[in-house]
């Protein structure tokens, strides 16, 4: 098959997904909240530091399991939650897409944490929040084992991205929106 309408037909194959909603990987809240409160687990022992920020975060987003894939076309999606004080006040969803140099699936776990009231109540009052429009985030990739070095962290927003599987280059959330859904 001619590379190129192999290209094409990935490409309209991850679109389909994505565009459809994602209502194959759509989940209950009750599961939304299992997983959240797992990839906090597992943030919280796996790096070093990271209670600083979410102890002093005015709130935070968690995606326990964002799903990247891609080949030329890429695209992202996943569920998760806001969290304040703790508590899960929304829930989200996560949408990106990218064009070029890129092949591979990854899943992954990403948490942001907005570090001022201001930051947050930006995020919360907007009708879709996109990463580079709206606001942008400080992003540290962050393995297991890894101390995270909070004094040179400063930024309003702050964001995570932890316990990945899979390959796939390109560690960005630049363009990627926030949508706020009803469970």
């Amino acid at each position: 098959m001619n590379t190129m309408i192999s290209h094409k037909i990935w490409a309209l194959v991850i679109a389909a997904v994505f565009a459809s909603g994602c209502s194959v990987f759509s989940t209950s809240a009750q599961s939304i909240d299992l997983g959240v409160d797992e990839a906090v687990e597992i943030f919280r022992k796996d790096i070093d530091g990271s209670e600083i920020f979410l102890d002093q975060a005015a709130g935070y987003l968690v995606f326990p399991r964002a799903l990247r894939a891609g080949l030329g076309v890429g695209a992202e999606t996943g569920e998760g939650v806001l969290r304040i004080g703790g508590e899960t006040v929304d829930y989200y969803r996560i949408t990106s897409g990218s064009l070029g140099l890129q092949a591979g699936a990854q899943a992954r776990s990403i948490i942001i944490c907005f570090m001022t009231q201001n930051a947050l109540d930006r995020f919360r009052n907007s009708n879709g929040w996109r990463v580079g429009v709206d606001g942008s985030i400080a992003l540290i990739d962050m393995g297991a084992g890894k101390t995270i070095d909070s004094q040179n962290v400063r930024d309003p927003i702050v964001g995570f991205i932890f316990n990945s599987s899979g390959l796939m280059a390109n560690l960005t959330l630049e363009g990627t929106k926030f949508a706020r859904i009803t469970r």
